[in-house]
């Protein structure tokens, strides 16, 4: 059946205004205070909004309408930690709560609607027991899907109630920002389409032929057909498992063997609630009561083996680290503690093996872990892009397993960074090239950035056409070690595509070639 001919489903969100503060604070608090993150006002509670602080605003023109605002440094695990008790209270309610994100949850409406004989008096009976329990704040919402129940949650004080089949109707008037999509709903603010309601008038053919498949999505939100599924949390079982040792274990073979058992219990104890874990935390203690902990993912699931491989590479890793010699990497201070905690799960039934045998992905995890076993936790890495200025600080290399988080954001803004397409190769380090003019001499660039004469030759190759110069420009903190230079993309007779850098300020002007293209 078409997704479109289904009765839309009927869902509560319940909405509690300024969490990460109420987090952060705890109940009563009541002065100004914001939450900042890379500088700009993320989240403020009322008497902040009162003064004029507003969510987007940068630091310093915050603290200009409000010198006596408390700044507060975001912290996403604090405001999911203060919700986990509310997500349960809700729970106690109506089973099957979904964590949208803290300070947001989303429930079928169905079942509650019928325990309490109606929507409405439904809402009511949740918003009751959680202003009984220290949320009076909490704002509901019922709606036909996810989109307009958040949305009627915002505008509700203290329950709206949307009927079904009037999505369209409710969103019509609100403005396209609703969409929190902010680039496209500055581009469509410039077009004069300012509510939900116009852009629906549009038509979803134009918005997918403007924006893709994203345009098509929000043309379904605007018009009221929000489809996305609601997906219950799970309970949360005691997986976890720890084992202690009497006398402080000092290798990390003796204590790879000891923690068996407990990834065995680990597993069994997912295998009893049908799920299988795909991100793990394991928690060392050492003889002097210092916890060491570190977070593994793996790409389908983990096996009792691998948890006992990972235990292993956390051991060498942290004894390398401590003594700074390979020979060394088995020994360390005495570790009296392993705690093997399941971080993130999921249904054992999509992780079942084909008919035909495993598939691709599994194959080559397979493959790929074995060279890691003999190679060690560090021989097999994975490369992601981080923020920078320059390829080399921009390619980031993780160990196979672990999760990928860039030194410095990429999405933040790095003034003279590579647009993309970024090369496929990247020269670390950058290695030196020849980029020189017809008559064969090299070519400089002056003070103003440009070239003595067009490039002819590059890596002693003709160059057909080249883009450029731009300049780069980098002070790392320090104006000594100021990195001054211009870049150039190049193309050769031989269809090798370069991005290459002119540096100065050195004692001889060179050329660099910082990457490649294929």
């Amino acid at each position: 059946m078409n997704a479109s001919s289904q009765e839309p489903v009927r869902v509560i969100v319940l909405w509690f205004p300024d969490w990460p503060l109420r987090a952060a604070l705890g109940p009563g608090a009541d002065e100004p205070a914001a939450i900042l993150h890379a500088n700009r006002v993320i989240a403020g509670n009322a008497a902040a909004r009162a003064q004029g602080v507003r969510i987007g605003q940068r630091r310093r023109e915050a603290q200009g309408l409000l010198p006596a605002l408390r700044i507060l440094p975001a912290d996403p695990a604090r405001d999911e930690r203060a919700f986990l008790p509310v997500l349960r209270l809700i729970e106690a309610q109506a089973p099957g709560a979904q964590l949208l994100r803290p300070g947001l949850a989303l429930l079928r409406a169905r079942g509650v609607a019928r325990f309490h004989g109606g929507e409405t008096e439904a809402a009511h009976a949740l918003h009751a027991l959680l202003a009984a329990s220290g949320h009076p704040e909490v704002r509901i919402g019922i709606a036909d899907g996810p989109f307009t129940a958040e949305l009627a949650a915002r505008g509700a004080d203290p329950v709206l109630v949307v009927d079904a089949g009037a999505s369209a109707a409710f969103l019509a008037p609100l403005p396209v920002q609703a969409l929190q999509d902010p680039e496209v709903a500055g581009l469509l603010t410039r077009l004069g389409v300012h509510t939900l309601g116009e852009l629906a008038a549009l038509g979803a053919a134009r918005l997918r032929e403007r924006f893709g498949e994203h345009g098509a999505r929000l043309h379904a939100l605007a018009a009221g057909a929000d489809s996305r599924p609601v997906v219950p949390r799970p309970p949360d079982p005691e997986l976890a498992a720890e084992v202690e040792f009497e006398t402080p274990l000092g290798q990390s073979d003796q204590i790879a063997f000891a923690v068996r058992q407990s990834a065995d219990a680990v597993l069994l104890a997912l295998g009893r609630a049908a799920l299988v874990c795909t991100e793990v935390r394991i928690d060392l203690t050492d003889d002097d009561e210092q916890v060491t902990s570190r977070t593994w993912l793996h790409p389908t699931c983990f096996e009792a083996s691998d948890l006992v491989d990972r235990v292993r590479w956390q051991l060498e890793s942290l004894a390398s680290s401590a003594t700074g010699d390979a020979d060394e990497a088995h020994r360390f201070r005495g570790i009296v503690g392993v705690r093997i905690v399941p971080i993130a799960v999921d249904d054992a039934a999509h992780h079942q093996p084909g008919l035909f045998g495993s598939g691709t992905d599994e194959r080559l995890h397979h493959a790929v872990s074995r060279v890691q076993t003999l190679l060690g936790h560090e021989g097999v890495v994975t490369a992601v892009v981080a923020g920078g200025r320059l390829l080399s600080d921009r390619q980031q290399l993780t160990p196979w397993g672990e999760r990928a988080v860039p030194a410095r954001p990429a999405d933040q803004p790095w003034p003279g960074q590579l647009p993309d397409p970024l090369p496929a190769e990247v020269f670390v380090p950058a290695r030196p090239i020849a980029v020189c003019a017809s008559d064969g001499s090299p070519i400089t660039v002056d003070a103003r950035g440009l070239l003595s004469a067009p490039p002819a030759t590059v890596d002693s190759c003709a160059v057909r056409s080249w883009a450029g110069p731009w300049p780069v420009r980098d002070r790392r903190g320090d104006p000594a070690g100021a990195l001054r230079g211009e870049r150039l993309q190049l193309v050769d007779a031989q269809d090798r595509a370069w991005l290459v850098l002119h540096v100065a300020g050195t004692a001889a002007e060179r050329w660099l070639a910082e990457g490649r293209y294929h």
